[in-house]
């Protein structure tokens, strides 16, 4: 499975530069989580899931317990999830998955970035289609464990194909069946280090050095604004 085809991959936290920029990235989807499904991450698999992966970026409790806090405020802010879709230097075709406070000001960056590189954006929708949304769960691989018996026991659960590299274990399911895959690898005692829900192109398109170098410098704008949480490609 294409884990490259999602731009950030293992680099994304590096692009997003120091942790100043890191933790409140990670903690607006927390304070998200907690607001939509209480302040409890017991009962709430999505804040749950979200201190799991600031957990894995060295996030600290502190900012963690701040984040939840933040939720329970009175005078706390709104933020929203939203999605903008466009098409950016030699057709390149990009989804930017954002949380914002600000819809306005966050539109206005979007449509200014893919304008400045000669893209532009496309109906909300438009490219939906040509992407295919997985869920996917990573976790160590430890001493004993077997993927091929893995893989069996977690088929019933949503798993459509595992894979290890390096130490650590990529499961991927159909997005509507993250919750029970993401139960099922818990039941197995096995620690979640990361989760989400990734897009994959249907037909990557591979580009050549000078055309990967324009495609680059609208994804690194496009990716240092503080609103952009995953940005997505159809770059083979």
């Amino acid at each position: 499975m294409g884990r490259a085809f999602e731009y950030r991959k293992a680099s994304k936290m590096k692009r997003w530069g120091q942790m100043s920029r890191i933790f409140p990235r990670l903690g607006k989807i927390i304070t998200m989580a907690a607001k939509e499904g209480g302040l409890d991450p017991d009962t709430n698999s999505k804040l749950r899931n979200a201190i799991q992966n600031a957990k894995a970026h060295n996030v600290p409790k502190d900012n963690i317990d701040a984040a939840i806090k933040r939720a329970a405020g009175k005078d706390s802010e709104t933020i929203v999830e939203t999605m903008y879709e466009g098409k950016g230097p030699h057709g390149i075709l990009v989804i930017v998955e954002c949380a914002t406070d600000n819809t306005t000001r966050t539109v206005a960056n979007m449509r200014s970035y893919f304008n400045r590189a000669g893209g532009s954006f496309v109906p909300s929708g438009s490219l939906d289609f040509m992407f295919t949304r997985k869920a996917v769960i990573e976790f160590d691989k430890t001493e004993g464990m077997n993927i091929e018996d893995l893989e069996l026991e977690l088929i019933d659960a949503g798993l459509e194909e595992i894979d290890e590299e390096g130490g650590v274990v990529y499961a991927y399911g159909e997005y509507t069946q993250f919750g029970s895959l993401m139960k099922a690898i818990e039941d197995m005692g096995i620690q979640v280090k990361k989760s989400s829900l990734q897009r994959f192109p249907n037909s990557p398109v591979e580009f050549n050095e000078e055309q990967t170098e324009d495609i680059e410098k609208l994804l690194e704008k496009i990716d240092n604004d503080e609103d952009v949480q995953a940005v997505f490609t159809n770059m083979a």
